[in-house]
């Protein structure tokens, strides 16, 4: 039992120091590849293209290229090519406005390699390539525009943008995915802090009018209001008479005396609020009162009973 198991031991180890090794020289004769994600290889031999693998995973070369496979590792080369989505950004493209204003853009985009056969052989710097079409078709979408245009456009401009670089993007192996153009800025200083004053002082104009307008408002709603509710009163004032008046009548022709007790209170009430002087003189008691054209001396004196 200690014989067997020393052997499996060593057999155990010496499969974990053989295995990785055969692999390693299996994968270096192109036995087999292994294709990441977002990931291509191409093959060349003899200077020309094989073919290539842009599926992810386990392959096999010598089935999909035949008995040239096996000269790959002598005689030909491996390229390894992203293709992944990348997103470049493009800072302070310099235009000039229709009114002569230099701006400056910002230009985003995205890129991804759709071909890698022609991203590795017909340009030698796609990528560079691509930006300096990127940059010089916005620079030609965008100059001599108006102003308001090239602030408020920018979705049906970046729009342009794409559409005339995708074809030469096509041609080095790229698809050129959204192009955006996040950014429009002044380069002129003094230009801006004009700019900004004028935005100040507009603002201003702006909030006052809107003051105004909100006061003129509120005092008419309250020149309407009065004017309603003064008629209104009046309307009332007018027809209270009516009401009392009917009101009247009725008590009159139910209970007579009634009618001379509510006359008599009303009567007592317009005095009452009359604020004249009233002098009460009780019953039997003698009273004097003064003739008008007689002397301020002059009186006639009776009783009363």
């Amino acid at each position: 039992m200690s014989e067997f198991g020393l052997l499996t031991f060593v057999a155990f180890f010496a499969g974990l120091i053989t295995l990785p090794l055969f692999l390693s020289l299996a994968r270096a004769f192109g036995l087999y590849a292994i294709v990441n994600e977002r990931e291509a290889q191409v093959y060349t031999l003899f200077g020309r293209v094989v073919g290539k693998l842009d599926e992810a995973g386990l392959h096999f070369p010598v089935r999909r290229f035949g008995i040239r496979a096996l000269l790959l590792p002598f005689f030909g080369k491996r390229y390894t090519v992203g293709t992944a989505l990348r997103q470049h950004y493009l800072r302070s493209q310099m235009v000039n406005s229709e009114e002569g204003t230099p701006m400056g853009v910002g230009v985003w985009y995205e890129m991804q390699v759709r071909d890698p056969v022609a991203f590795l052989f017909q340009n030698s710097n796609p990528d560079g390539s691509l930006q300096a079409n990127v940059a010089s078709a916005t620079v030609s979408v965008l100059s001599n525009l108006e102003m308001e245009k090239m602030l408020e456009d920018r979705h049906s401009l970046s729009r342009t943008v794409r559409h005339t670089v995708s074809p030469l993007s096509e041609k080095w192996g790229y698809a050129l995915g959204s192009v955006y153009i996040r950014k429009v800025e002044f380069t002129d200083q003094l230009m801006v802090e004009n700019i900004t004053d004028k935005v100040v002082k507009r603002l201003v104009q702006v909030t006052s009018a809107m003051k105004q307008d909100g006061e003129n408002r509120v005092g008419l709603i309250k020149s309407e209001t009065a004017n309603k509710v003064s008629q209104k009163m009046a309307e009332a004032s007018s027809t209270r008479p009516a009401v009392v008046g009917r009101a009247l009548n009725e008590i009159g022709r139910s209970d007579s005396e009634i009618l001379g007790a509510v006359l008599e209170v009303m009567e007592t009430q317009q005095l009452l609020e009359s604020n004249a002087p009233v002098e009460w003189l009780p019953a039997g008691a003698s009273y004097i009162v003064e003739l008008g054209g007689s002397p301020r001396g002059d009186a006639v004196s009776s009783g009363g009973s």
